[in-house]
């Protein structure tokens, strides 16, 4: 069980990447982003700050752990969350086949499409209506490898079904850098969030290892 907090992001400066190799494109990893942007600042997670956006703060009330970031824009939300990951190689083929089969499980449906960020998967969690009757809710489940790192990303609302809609969360999500650290830590280990403005220094609680989703996001399709 999460809580969700409210924030007014507090921009910072992004972090430089001079003489860093550069990717083709975001999201990025701390050593190769490219300068001019700010970012809000939540730990392992650099998030760009984009007018109109609401920032929520998911808090694990068992642990108090931040287990993730969601960015509320123009009807739709993306959710993040950034994961370790081997030194070798990526884990997001894994992971997004975990997803598809506890999806599968539950009742629903995932089909593995490509996308702007390489394979990902659109899937259509089943849910009950207040009128009892049965519908699917859709979400967009996009993925990212960097080096040592994953970044997952949950597109719901509108933009799990309208690509025009999904274009600006889109953006938003190629923009984030991840800030891995350099100390060791076993794959699939969730990196610590903390909240705007908590500071570096703050003690982070145990954080959990990365789970296959369990409830899906906003716009029910009845059938």
């Amino acid at each position: 069980m999460a809580d969700d907090v409210t924030s007014t992001p507090d921009v910072v400066d992004e972090v430089s990447a001079e003489g860093a190799p550069q990717r083709e494109h975001g999201p990025w990893d701390a050593a190769d982003a490219p300068e001019g942007a700010p970012r809000v600042d939540l730990g392992a997670i650099l998030l760009p700050g984009v007018p109109g956006m609401e920032l929520r703060m998911e808090i694990d009330k068992a642990t108090s752990v931040v287990s993730a970031a969601q960015v509320n824009l123009e009807g739709s939300s993306l959710q993040v969350q950034a994961f370790a990951a081997p030194r070798t190689e990526g884990i997001w083929d894994e992971i997004r086949a975990e997803i598809a089969e506890s999806v599968t499980k539950q009742g629903g449906s995932a089909d593995d499409l490509p996308g702007p960020f390489g394979r990902e998967l659109l899937a259509r969690l089943p849910v009950r209506t207040a009128e009892g009757r049965t519908g699917h809710r859709p979400a967009r489940f996009i993925g990212a490898d960097g080096p040592r790192w994953f970044l997952r990303g949950v597109l719901t609302g509108k933009a799990a079904v309208d690509p025009e809609a999904a274009q600006a969360l889109e953006q938003v999500f190629a923009a984030i850098v991840v800030v891995r650290g350099d100390d060791a830590r076993p794959p699939r280990d969730l990196l610590a969030l903390r909240l705007p403005g908590q500071g570096p220094n703050a003690p982070a609680p145990q954080a959990p290892k990365f789970e296959p989703p369990a409830r899906g996001p906003e716009i029910t399709e009845i059938r």
